[in-house]
């Protein structure tokens, strides 16, 4: 069972704790809620961070404040303006990115099973750098594979091989005692089924480590228009080989909520984590009902969070200041 922590004032009060075994969405920065988090109370870890493209990344902070004249509509009607505080970027450089990576890799290596696996999906530009801050961080006898997730889209460059895949890399927490359940996996058609006998022909075959998998179509139903959505069908296979009915699955980018929305289906619970309150929107729209949202480093009290869209959350996260925070204290029994 998950249970949510208490509400700590800043008086040092503590506010009564509540117990959740729902699915939980929690909008706030992932290296502030992990460490909050019981050690060793995920099967499976999925992760898709924010690929080291070389480009500049920003960052804004903003100041919302109440105003009867405000752009902006929040929880209960309320209008809001904000004012932009203080711009800051930087370049997205390959040693920015390991040292934003890491802490975040030590806390999903402390969460993770004894027999669990996590699934690191990131792009080829960076896949070999981060392999070897996995190695290190895992050890290089708990690296499982490297899946290559090969895709037909977008443009194609005539001066090098179009690159048409991202790489997936997948570590466990014990080098032999880990859970991999191939059974459970769904099969593929057989690329030369007359080499094979009828029944193994009609059964298929079980994928390797090369998947052959479309994006999500623009006109699919799986469709959110949250730009780093991943198709389905390949966390699918993670959530299928690597946890049993009931476990809990955690991605603490989550994005568009891909891994809540398979977890559900197959019967696994969930935690997703962003820090972007378009994502909990889209995930609230997208994943069943019984999914509550919970904002860190917040103060909710009395407020339905379930029912709330991201722009009330953020809304109201401002108009409470930062005298109240919420602590994020999860325990898995």
């Amino acid at each position: 069972m998950l249970h949510r922590g208490s509400n700590v004032s800043s008086s040092g009060v503590t506010r009564s704790s509540e117990s959740a075994s729902a699915n939980r969405i929690i909008l706030g920065e992932n290296l502030e809620i992990l460490p909050g988090l019981a050690g060793e109370s995920f099967q499976l870890i999925y992760i898709d961070p924010p690929f080291n493209t070389g480009g500049v990344q920003a960052r804004k902070t903003l100041q919302t404040v109440a105003h009867e004249d405000g752009g902006r509509t929040g929880f209960q009607g309320r209008r809001y303006k904000t004012k932009l505080l203080a711009e800051s970027s930087y370049r997205d450089r390959f040693e920015d990115y390991l040292a934003f990576l890491a802490p975040r890799l030590e806390q999903a290596h402390r969460l993770l099973t004894p027999d669990g696996t996590l699934y690191f999906h990131i792009d080829y530009r960076e896949a070999h750098h981060c392999k070897l801050l996995l190695d290190e961080i895992f050890g290089r006898d708990c690296f499982l594979n490297e899946i290559v997730w090969a895709y037909d889209y977008g443009a194609r460059s005539k001066r090098r091989w179009p690159s048409k895949h991202d790489t997936i890399l997948v570590y466990v927490k014990h080098p032999s005692a880990y859970h991999f359940d191939s059974e459970y996996v769904d099969r593929e058609p057989y690329m030369a089924p007359g080499l094979v006998t009828p029944q193994k022909a009609a059964r298929g075959k079980l994928p390797t480590d090369v998947w052959w998998h479309t994006i999500v179509p623009t006109n699919g139903h799986e469709k959110t228009g949250y730009p780093t959505q991943k198709p389905e069908g390949i966390i699918r296979r993670m959530v299928q080989a690597s946890t049993r009915p009931g476990d809990w699955c955690l991605d603490f980018f989550a994005g568009s909520g891909t891994l809540g929305a398979v977890a559900a289906k197959l019967g696994r619970r969930y935690v997703l984590i962003d820090s972007n309150p378009k994502a909990v929107e889209v995930m609230r729209a997208r994943l069943p009902a019984d999914a509550g949202v919970e904002a860190a480093g917040v103060d909710t009290a009395g407020i339905d969070l379930d029912g709330l869209d991201a722009e009330g959350i953020a809304a109201h996260g401002a108009d409470a200041g930062d005298g109240d925070m919420r602590a994020f204290d999860g325990c898995i029994t």
